[in-house]
């Protein structure tokens, strides 16, 4: 396995004599793999290995267990070990976000807070220990959330300063290479739990594919995510060329007739790397966004759509413009549009959906365009406006309220942007600050049979 290993970093250039490797270990036995294999590949390639464990705060006892080990297996070899504790609950909470999306974020602030620890000129290469069957698993639960080519081709080999030393491993590889060695390691009890969606693929819906259809299913698929990776890389060369043809002022682009007659494809790639060029990228960016961009061209001449990040696209006579641009806001705050249930409402605040489904203790989505709230406790019909004067949101259980405004400032929503921030209603009751917190009356709680599901997507046209 290790020369397997050692084949497949070289192809991929991973490491270089000199290098300074932050291996990511958590304990688990895929990291502990990997923490091996490097520290066979050290004698070979002279570069200097440590290692990074971060402590969620989570799990309490056995997350000190999981640090234990890493530190001890880390004393005997000689390795240097930083340790990073967070609580990752807490912050969650403060940030108004999901455990699993503060995790990567505190992951992430680890990695760079090591990286910067020692500055002596090397190339700083940060070691991930994912395999094929989380490439898998990713690739699978993309495809059910709805994807394109860049999501279908899952987790890249190398992607910037992160590797990935053994994606060219099945775990069931991995388990054998540690049974084999006498490596120690631990099982994360969460991994266990089918309240994730990934651990839902993880234990029914791989293995169903492998006994039933095909038992190499999980080595095929990453071959397919090598394929579709090379395609991705395609597709956005040519949509940075299509992009440098097109007229750049006023720090945006124009998308003339001449832009229109590439294949459909490459527009789309073209558009989604003009996002990227203004200065918040493409977070929050998704496909619905760039087909908002391009149907402008069927539209009336001052059209326009506005997208996360405060961009704007516009449709001029000269063809459509791509910008940054404070919108000229219309008088939203007496207007009202009636959301239906399920269904999809398009208005100028806005695309919402909605969906009902029984509750039977799923995990609660914590997305944040995408709530969840107890649908009984709803008595009357539901609504999409802005703010209005006296509007409050039930803060606690108790039933304590705060002004709309006040809880806007505490979220740091700037005093130009609050007037477009939509809310859901039910009739003078404030359900949800889209994109912000929801009302702890219609939160759910294990009593509630039916959930109503709501997803925003931001997006302003003209009417």
């Amino acid at each position: 396995m290790y020369t397997k290993v050692r084949t497949f970093m070289e192809e991929n250039e991973m490491i270089r004599p000199g290098d300074r490797v932050l291996a990511g270990v958590s304990g688990g036995g895929d990291s502990m793999a990997m923490l091996s294999v490097l520290m066979q590949y050290v004698e070979e390639q002279n570069f200097l290995l440590e290692v990074v464990h971060v402590h969620h705060g989570i799990r309490g006892t056995e997350a000190d267990g999981d640090q234990a080990l890493v530190q001890e297996f880390c004393g005997e070899h000689g390795i240097c070990c930083h340790v990073y504790h967070y609580d990752v609950p807490e912050l969650a909470r403060e940030a108004k976000m999901g455990h699993e999306e503060m995790g990567r974020i505190v992951r992430r602030r680890a990695f760079e807070d090591a990286a910067k620890s020692v500055d002596d000129g090397r190339r700083v290469r940060i070691a991930l220990a994912h395999n094929q069957n989380d490439l898998a698993e990713t690739m699978l639960h993309n495809m059910a959330r709805g994807t394109g080519i860049r999501g279908l081709g899952g987790i890249r080999p190398v992607n910037g300063n992160c590797i990935r030393p053994v994606l060219c491993l099945k775990r069931s590889e991995i388990d054998h290479y540690l049974e084999e060695n006498r490596i120690p390691y631990v099982t994360d009890s969460s991994n266990l739990e089918d309240s994730y969606t990934r651990n839902r693929i993880r234990h029914h819906l791989l293995p169903l594919i492998e006994e039933e259809i095909n038992r190499e299913a999980v080595s095929h698929m990453a071959e397919m995510s090598g394929l579709l990776c090379q395609a991705e890389d395609y597709l956005t060369k040519c949509g940075k060329e299509l992009l440098s043809q097109c007229e750049r002022e006023q720090g945006g682009y124009l998308l003339t007739e001449e832009f229109f007659r590439k294949e459909p494809i490459l527009q789309s790639y073209a558009v989604l790397e003009a996002l990227g060029s203004f200065p918040a990228g493409r977070k929050d960016i998704g496909a619905i966004h760039v087909r908002q961009i391009l149907n402008l061209r069927e539209k009336q001449t001052g059209k326009k759509v506005s997208l996360p990040g405060g961009i704007c696209a516009r449709k001029e006579y000269s063809g459509i413009r791509i910008c940054m641009e404070e919108r000229e806001m219309e008088n939203l705050s007496e207007k009202e549009w009636a959301l239906p249930v399920p269904g999809v409402l398009h208005c100028p605040l806005g695309d919402f959906s909605t969906e009902i489904f029984s509750y039977f203790g799923q995990k609660i989505s914590e997305k944040k365009y995408t709530k969840w709230m107890d649908y009984d406790k709803i008595k009357k019909n539901l609504s999409v406006r802005t703010r209005r004067s006296g509007d409050s949101l039930v803060i606690s259980s108790e039933g304590s309220r705060k002004k709309i405004t006040r809880c806007m400032i505490d979220d740091k929503i700037p005093a130009s942007q609050r007037e477009r921030i939509p809310l859901l209603v039910c009739g003078t009751d404030v359900l949800w600050i889209a994109g912000g917190r929801i009302s702890e009356k219609y939160k759910i709680t294990p009593e509630t049979e039916r959930v109503l599901e709501v997803r925003y997507q931001g997006g302003y046209q003209d009417e």
